[in-house]
């Protein structure tokens, strides 16, 4: 039996992989595009009014037609109401940056809650824990 190579199609959709370059780099710029369209777009829901939203990351996807566009809302406060409500103007968003990026295709967007400062606060809040503090101290005693 002969074995072949793998060929670069064998691991074209490889999940091993991180993102290209071109998807960083085109995500930062879907980042930056996003934020701005967000502050100067007027969009009329009652779940966005006065609620300032930080747009903290942009994933695209490997074809750059479709875009996850992680977003907290200032304080984290209903942050389920706010996506929700992105998530129904997507489309007039979408229409929004089409018109301020330079890409072939203008990806569907795809709002989702990002969660990653609730996952740092409660790590910082572990590590300030009584029990954390406790095992340090023995283990530096046991160093000695």
């Amino acid at each position: 039996m002969v074995k072949r190579r793998p060929t670069s199609r064998d691991t074209r959709g490889a999940s091993t992989k991180g993102p290209s370059q071109r998807q960083l780099r085109v995500g930062e710029m879907l980042r930056h595009a996003m934020a701005d369209v967000m502050r100067e777009a007027d969009i009329r829901d009652p779940d966005l009014v006065g609620v300032p939203v930080t747009v903290t990351e942009v994933r695209a996807s490997p074809d750059m037609r479709h875009a996850q566009v992680f977003v907290e809302p200032l304080g984290g406060q209903n942050a389920d109401k706010v996506v929700a409500a992105l998530n129904r103007h997507k489309s007039f968003l979408r229409g929004e940056l089409g018109r301020t990026i330079t890409l072939k295709f203008t990806p569907e967007l795809r709002f989702v809650e990002d969660t990653t400062f609730a996952e740092a606060e409660k790590i910082r809040a572990l590590l300030r824990s009584e029990k954390v503090a406790r095992d340090l101290k023995a283990a530096d005693e046991s160093e000695d």
